[in-house]
């Protein structure tokens, strides 16, 4: 499947790889995914990103990354179901943290020893990936672009669609700024 990506997916696969690596965690995840297309300058997705506003508001975006991770990954609507059952995940958190510490519920705890080897795509990462292979066939393309990457994240349900939907990213809104309304190609 690789050798079918994009320069540009290819760099945002190595780039959700070093995040990885920064935060100390044994596995890639989507919200990995997210943040290297988030660091690309170049390519088709940053172009959709930068249309969108999201260029600007990347600081609200890890930072609803960030909280969503303290919360042990739980999305808001998670969060907001738990609530309606009677169960106060921030409470949750800030117990946990008062007795082990500020991010104990992350996942992404630094132990003594480093992380050797090749870093393993997580189960979220593998379906982003999958479903954007999936988008490219569909709409007939014959790579596998960082545009095909970001549509996979909006229409995944978890953390990082509801963080990009929540800044006015959506599987539609994407579309439109890279195909019109006709389903040309508008982007570059």
């Amino acid at each position: 499947m690789f050798e079918r990506f994009t320069k540009d997916a290819r760099a945002v696969v190595m780039g959700a790889v070093e995040h990885a690596e920064g935060a100390g965690v044994g596995s890639v995840s989507a919200e990995h995914l997210l943040l290297a297309l988030m660091d690309q300058e170049a390519g088709r997705a940053s172009f959709v990103l930068a249309a969108l506003g999201l260029a600007e508001r990347g600081d609200a975006v890890r930072e609803a990354l960030g909280e969503a991770r303290r919360r042990a990954g739980l999305s808001q609507a998670d969060a907001e179901a738990l609530a309606g059952l009677g169960i106060d995940v921030s409470e949750i958190v800030a117990r946990v943290e008062e007795v082990y510490g500020v991010g104990a519920m992350s996942g992404d705890r630094k132990s003594g020893r480093g992380w050797s080897g090749r870093r393993s795509f997580g189960r979220d990462a593998k379906e982003i990936l999958e479903k954007a292979l999936r988008i490219a066939v569909a709409r007939r393309d014959r790579h596998i672009g960082d545009e095909h990457i970001l549509l996979a994240l909006t229409v995944r349900p978890g953390v990082p669609g509801e963080v990009l939907a929540d800044h006015g990213v959506t599987y539609e809104s994407v579309v439109r700024v890279l195909y019109g309304g006709g389903g040309e190609v508008k982007a570059g």
